[in-house]
């Protein structure tokens, strides 16, 4: 399959140069051709690319397209494939070990049953680089004999306060530091920079995704947002989000902006209880939002949202990750984003009540992916469970895998 750009999938973004770099050709290529794949079905032999037209003379068949591809895709897939398409999680939580620091026959086993589709690593994961390069490599490999692709290979990589590679010795990089002290600066292209620092050190371990930036604004005094975060000031966190999101999606890093609608004004932290913010829909359009837009307009290729409840937007304490409010209404109708949306980790206290249905109402509410599920193998038997039922239809479930491949492919 030829490389294609960015701006294909995800509204004009980067050129196919920046793209066709994307995790390394290392990471997705592949020895054989994907087992479910139909090799014929992607090269048209020239013996059969003619047919007769009206006058008898030969006519090409036209392309086919990068949607007739992801269809054809998607049709090849069964349902267990397909919802496990949907969960973005731990390696432990597929493969059922207690710390993942390698992916071999365990992990290729595991992953035969649950093709997931997002795999999320922490620091107990990632030992030193050489570790790190390995096991990454191997994972992508294993999603593509398995199932034609690899799958997101994403960390938390924000800088600052939050990091998993630049906080161990091991792997011998620079901390970029707090995006609150590279906000104070005013200088946007710091903001760039940082992001291609990281990219820098993360694609070459085999990294295909960063969980950032942060679009929050911090707004309240000694919020948890305060160091994350680029500033108090909807304009400048939206100049320095735009820039972080070129520096990444340019070194050949996909990124998602968070946290939606942002939590930057929330009292409390979302992983140990719920959290909102009384802001009516006009006060989030002036303020939170404003940096989500740019994000969107900027071509982010992934929005994730958080676990805030927004009552005066929402009519109740319904968390937006959850909300049709929050995620059709707003985030894809107001702010036209048609990127692939993920919730914030279904592990934090805002959410835990909600069990196993966590995972299927995210979906309900127009999320693509589900973030680690705090039982994932519950949530997934959940989501199948609702697709037999009807409670969500075969029909939604291919709209986030739609999305899902349109950037997987696009990397490939």
């Amino acid at each position: 399959m030829s490389r294609r750009t960015f701006a294909a999938g995800l509204a004009g973004m980067a050129s196919c140069a920046a793209l066709g770099t994307l995790t390394g050709c290392s990471l997705f290529a592949s020895d054989e051709e994907p087992k479910h794949r139909d090799k014929d079905s992607f090269d048209v032999d020239d013996s059969s690319s003619e047919a007769k037209g009206s006058g008898g003379e030969p006519t090409e068949k036209p392309a086919k397209t990068l949607d007739d591809e992801i269809a054809e895709e998607i049709a090849g897939w069964n349902i267990e494939q397909k919802v496990a398409q949907l969960f973005f999680v731990r390696p432990e939580s597929f493969t059922g070990m207690g710390q993942v620091t390698a992916a071999g026959d365990t992990s290729r086993t595991a992953y035969g049953t649950y093709p997931v589709g997002g795999i999320c690593y922490f620091a107990e994961n990632l030992v030193d680089p050489a570790q790190t390069t390995e096991m990454l490599t191997n994972m992508a490999q294993i999603g593509v004999d398995t199932i034609g692709h690899a799958p997101f290979l994403a960390v938390d990589e924000e800088g600052g306060t939050v990091t998993r590679i630049a906080s161990n010795p091991a792997f011998g990089v620079t901390d970029v530091g707090d995006m609150a002290a590279i906000g104070a600066t005013g200088d946007v292209s710091q903001a760039k920079s940082a992001a291609q620092a990281i990219a820098g050190y993360l694609k070459p371990l085999g990294f295909n995704m960063d969980f950032a930036p942060c679009c929050d604004i911090a707004n309240v005094e000694g919020g948890v947002m305060a160091q994350r975060s680029f500033g108090s000031d909807p304009e400048l966190v939206s100049d320095m989000v735009e820039a972080q999101i070129e520096g990444f999606v340019e070194s050949g890093m996909l990124c998602s902006a968070k946290h939606f609608p942002g939590i930057g004004a929330a009292i409390g932290d979302s992983h140990d209880g719920s959290i909102s913010i009384g802001s009516t829909l006009e006060e989030l359009q002036a303020t939170e939002l404003v940096p989500f837009q740019r994000a969107v307009q900027t071509g982010v290729p992934f929005v994730m949202v958080g676990h805030l409840s927004v009552p005066n937007v929402t009519g109740d304490d319904t968390p937006a990750s959850i909300s049709k409010v929050m995620v059709i209404d707003i985030l894809r109708d107001q702010l036209q984003y048609d990127g692939i949306v993920v919730t914030d980790s279904l592990e934090m206290g805002a959410v835990t009540a909600y069990g196993d249905a966590g995972a299927v109402m995210a979906l309900q509410a127009g999320c693509d992916m589900v973030l680690m599920p705090l039982d994932f193998a519950a949530a997934y038997n959940a989501v199948l469970a609702a697709v037999s039922d009807g409670t969500l239809s075969e029909e939604r479930i291919d709209e986030s895998l739609t999305r899902i491949l349109r950037v997987k492919m696009t990397m490939e």
